[in-house]
C-alpha cells in the first residue's frame, strides 16, 4: 500500500526552524516529483515547494524562497522541508504528495498525499 506520513510539525515563535519530514512506504520516490503544499483555515491548498521527477529541479514560492528548503534522502526514502525564520503567516497544515507528472506549485496531478502535519508559528 502506498503511504505518505508527514512528522515534525508543532508550535514554533516567530523566527524560529522546523523540519519536516515526509516518508514513503510501499514505493520509492523515483521517477515521482514532489510537492510540499500548505493549507490555512479558510484558505486553499497551496504550493510551498515542489521537486522535479528526475531530482534536478527545485522550486518554491515566492513567499517561501530564501527561507524554506527542500531536500531528500534516498537511503531513508524521505522528503524533508527545512523551515527556517518562520512568520505567523506560516501557520497552516503541511503536505507532501507525488505525481508521475510534471511538479507543479498547485495541487494538480499529485495522485498521493500525506495525512498532513500542523505548523504553528505563534508568540
Amino acid at each position: 500500500q502506498l503511504q505518505l506520513v508527514e512528522s515534525g510539525g508543532g508550535l514554533v515563535q516567530p523566527g524560529g526552524s522546523l523540519r519536516l519530514s515526509c516518508a514513503a512506504s510501499g514505493f520509492t520516490f523515483d521517477n515521482y516529483a514532489i510537492g510540499w503544499f500548505r493549507q490555512a483555515p479558510g484558505k486553499e491548498r497551496e504550493g510551498v515547494s515542489c521537486l522535479s521527477s528526475n531530482g534536478v529541479n527545485t522550486y518554491y514560492a515566492v513567499s517561501v524562497e530564501g527561507r524554506f528548503t527542500m531536500s531528500t534522502d534516498n537511503a531513508k526514502n524521505t522528503v524533508y522541508l527545512q523551515m527556517n525564520s518562520l512568520k505567523p503567516e506560516d501557520t497552516a497544515v503541511y503536505y507532501c504528495a507525488v505525481s508521475r507528472g510534471l511538479a507543479l506549485l498547485l495541487p494538480i496531478g499529485y495522485e498521493y498525499w500525506g495525512q498532513g502535519t500542523q505548523v504553528t508559528v505563534s508568540s
